[in-house]
Parts: structure tokens; sequence; C-alpha cells
């Protein structure tokens, strides 16, 4: 599959077969992100993989729209280091949205579907993964093969996406 038809047709699953990944499409989606470009190629992720049944099931918990994590085939924890003052620079985030993007695109070209997920307590989080004190973990991708294989080629949502003229300027505002 090519770049821009992978970006085209890419769907949100949240219905997963009871199928568990290959290691090889996992260790193929976890290079993926890998490989992403970061600030200063600081590459300040963990990807935390997670495949047992009842630890999905738990962070499943983590926020009120995570209940996918615990019928997926695995769920990747997003780690990236704390800072003193308990923000997450700005460059930390980019680069971990390029990290996520490039594992939920890799996944879809190897037809295994994938969502994110927002760790609303990632307190909870970083207790079920173990974390130590000076890493955090405030998102998530579940993954696994669809329950409905018809849903990597379904068509669009007819209104999901704002037409092109409605969110490009040019030059200015």
């Amino acid at each position: 599959m090519d770049t821009l038809t992978a970006i085209s047709t890419k769907r949100a699953i949240r219905d997963f077969a009871e199928r568990p990944l290959s290691d090889g499409d996992l260790t193929r989606i976890l290079d993926a992100g890998r490989h992403a470009h970061s600030s200063k190629n600081t590459q300040r992720w963990t990807f935390v993989v997670v495949r047992d049944r009842d630890r999905l099931e738990q962070l499943s918990k983590v926020g009120p729209w995570a209940d996918h994590l615990a019928t997926a085939a695995a769920g990747i924890a997003l780690v990236t280091p704390t800072t003193e003052d308990g923000d997450d620079p700005p460059s930390v985030m980019f680069d971990l949205g390029q990290a996520a993007t490039q594992i939920m695109l890799a996944a879809w070209d190897l037809g295994v579907g994938t969502c994110p997920v927002t760790a609303y307590e990632p307190e909870l989080a970083a207790k079920i993964l173990g974390l130590p004190s000076n890493q955090r973990c405030r998102y998530l991708i579940s993954m696994g093969y669809p329950s409905k294989p018809e849903e990597l080629s379904r068509a669009p949502k007819s209104g999901g996406r704002k037409a092109l003229d409605d969110v490009v300027r040019w030059e200015t505002w």
C-alpha cells in the first residue's frame, strides 16, 4: 500500500478479533514508531507493549473511552520522561505524535486496526505499567486484527472530514 492510500483509507478500529498479533507484524509496527523523527534526535519515548489480557483489561480503565483496550490483541503505551514542573515540552508531544502516527499507519498497512487512547488517569496507567517515577504514560494505542475484516476497506463516512478549502489558508489567514 502506498503512503497516501494508507493515510486516506485508515480507519479507527475498536472491535478486534480474538486473534493474537503475529510477532513479525508487531515488530514491524514497533520499528516504524522507532523510526519517527524527533526534535534533535532525542527519541524521548519508550513503547511498552502489553498483550496480557488482565493488564489490558486494567488499562481499559485509564480513561472514559479506553474500553477497547480490553479486547485488543495488544496495547502500546507511549511513555515519555517527566519534567520537574510536570509539563510535557511541546517538542516531546509533537515527537510522540509522529511516532504514534507511524505506528498506526504501519499497522494499517499490515491489516492491523488501531485506535488511540488518552490516559485521563496517567497515575493509574503508570501503576499498571510499573513505570518508574520519572516516566509517564498519557497515550496508548489499542491494536488487533479487526473483528470485521471489511472494516479495512470500508468507505469513509460521509462528512467525516472537513473540505480541504475549510482547513487550508495560503500565505496568510
